[in-house]
């Protein structure tokens, strides 16, 4: 007779002998009995929160995770962690505490794990922090582990079309313009999100989940499936299964996390047309992980894989749409098929990506969300990381649905991007200047925050490509138009982005992938010895994360110790 094997890695110590008899009784008062502590432990992390429509269902969608647990011999145990609602803080000072929730999701989920020394986990998550926090987790505590996406919100509906979150952004620069009345502005914002799940384009919440999937992080299948559905439903409860599988098997976060595995991910968020976000994302997951994953990575898959999908922000469909011709995973099959991704990663199924992706089927014929690789969208992927001596380290243009080629244009400086929307909103930035909005950066900002609503009116006044947006902050995966954020060093850290005064003249080139402003070097000489920087912030959580927070093109991690490198 075989041995059953013990699945406790870590909640054995409970069960070691009578000196813990106190630990054993605190978990009987939660409801533990003899039968389970004879059962692996696994935790059941859900960002439930009533803040935002990503998170608000994630609390019942737990239940259904603790259910398939329950039958496949483990002992569910529930907890909850944070979350920020990106599309409330957009454009007001709460915005800055966003990246910063992606670390302390991290760090929370960690320190549960960690300290009540679970077995495995499952995180279910709705936001766009909440997908690479998790991730981060994982990969720092390496127990056997699954992501659930909440799902994706569904289309809000108006005159006969769909609309979403980036519509009523882009509705203020319409209605700032003149081409929207109060009334109509207004039917655009009490339709725009209708009910539960992450906002409805190739965002940032969508993107990551693409790319957790992608990597074998999450069951196939479970990115695309829209919130409120029944599916939603079966994805939590296949997790509670499949993580059992996971410890049976002693499949780990580290053995999926390969440099194959983000090879793959980034491959499906450029073929998606997804957020830049993704980039600084990936960069601190792979940090976690331990896998030697650098900003010049990017680059050299962005000129092999096309951008396919024809999703808003720069397209016309919505995520939902890419889920009723296929999903994420109809997309991987195709890349698969055509020689662009990894199949032999293995994934938390237990199973290579290959193996998985034998029970998959064809995107549907005759559908146009996804182009074909013979006529794509564009040649290559959408997302660039520039360099030059205005950004020596880095910075990311998302050019997907942008014709410019090259942009050559006079800076406009602001450092605040309250006085760059104000600026915008009197009209007193004009076709081909270049808006710089610095001071913004993960230590600048403090928290480095997004800047949907100043690019959304850009583009709702119609200046999407007449006029450049670049700063040392981000931007929101709904974000389209000639904008390019993450440039390091950042100025906070006294990067040329501190040097650049108005009026100088300023490159923006996509292929060269060069973001440079002209000066001579004795001016820069001139202007660095002059430099003052202001005082870095330092109270409470977001002074916490400036002085310990690396630069962007390091993926803005929180425990990168060489100070040097920074």
């Amino acid at each position: 007779m075989v041995e059953k094997k013990d699945l406790r890695i870590k909640s054995h110590v409970y069960t070691e002998s009578n000196i813990k008899a106190p630990n054993r009784a605190m978990l009987r008062a939660v409801g533990f009995t003899d039968e389970s502590f004879e059962k692996p432990q696994i935790g059941v992390a859900a960002n439930w929160a009533e803040t935002t429509p990503c998170n608000i269902h994630l609390n019942d969608l737990a239940q259904f995770a603790k259910e398939g647990i329950s039958e496949a011999g483990g002992v569910p145990i529930q907890f909850n962690t944070i979350t920020v609602a990106d599309g409330i803080a957009m454009g007001t000072p709460g915005m800055r505490f966003s990246l910063p929730s992606r670390d302390i999701i991290a760090d929370s989920l960690e320190t549960v794990v960690g300290g009540q020394n679970l077995d495995a986990l499952i995180a279910i998550g709705g936001c766009d922090k909440n997908m690479p926090g998790a991730a981060i987790a994982m990969a720092n505590m390496n127990v056997p582990s699954i992501f659930v996406y909440g799902g994706t919100i569904a289309p809000g509906k108006l005159n006969g079309k769909d609309i979403d979150l980036v519509s009523v952004f882009e509705g203020v620069g319409k209605w700032n313009n003149g081409d929207l009345t109060d009334q109509e502005l207004n039917a655009i914002e009490c339709n725009g999100c209708p009910g539960p799940g992450g906002c409805g384009g190739m965002y940032t919440a969508n993107t990551m989940a693409s790319a957790l999937e992608a990597m074998g992080m999450s069951l196939p299948g479970s990115a695309s499936n829209p919130a409120a559905t029944k599916n939603k439903e079966k994805d939590v409860y296949e997790a509670g299964k499949a993580i059992l599988n996971m410890l049976e098997l002693g499949i780990y976060p580290r053995d999926i996390m390969t440099k194959k595995a983000f090879e793959n991910a980034i491959t499906v968020v450029y073929a998606l047309g997804g957020s830049t976000n993704a980039i600084l994302h990936l960069l601190a997951i792979a940090h976690a992980a331990e896998v030697e994953l650098d900003i010049s990575d990017f680059n050299r898959m962005q000129e092999k894989v096309p951008h396919l999908a024809d999703l808003k922000p720069s397209g016309k469909y919505v995520f939902q749409d890419l889920f009723e011709v296929g999903g994420v995973q109809g997309v991987i099959k195709y890349l698969y098929e055509n020689g662009l991704i990894h199949g032999d990663c293995i994934t938390c199924t237990g199973k290579t990506v290959a193996e998985n992706l034998e029970e998959i089927e064809h995107l549907k014929e005759g559908q146009d969300v996804i182009m074909p690789l013979e006529n794509p969208k564009r040649k290559d992927g959408p997302l660039i990381v520039l360099t030059g001596n205005l950004a020596p380290l880095g910075a990311v243009a998302k050019v997907s649905g942008v014709k410019v080629r090259r942009h050559v244009g006079p800076a406009k400086v602001f450092n605040t991007e309250e006085a760059a929307t104000e600026a915008v909103m009197n009209n007193e930035v004009e076709k081909g200047d270049v808006v710089i909005v610095r001071y913004v950066g993960p230590k600048g900002g403090p928290g480095m925050p997004e800047m949907l609503s100043l690019s959304s009116i850009i583009v709702g006044k119609g200046l999407g490509e007449d006029i450049a947006l670049v700063t040392d902050g981000r931007f929101s995966g709904g974000t389209h138009g000639l904008v390019i954020g993450h440039v390091a060093p950042e100025a906070q850290d006294g990067g040329p982005i501190a040097l650049v005064e108005t009026g100088d003249e300023v490159t923006i080139d996509q292929d060269t992938k060069e973001l440079s402003f002209k000066i001579s070097e004795e001016e820069y000489k001139a202007r660095k010895e002059r430099l003052v920087l202001p005082p870095l912030y330092n109270k409470g959580v977001l002074g916490k994360y400036a002085h310990i927070v690396s630069n962007s093109s390091k993926g803005a991690v929180t425990d990168f110790y060489n100070r040097d490198d920074l």
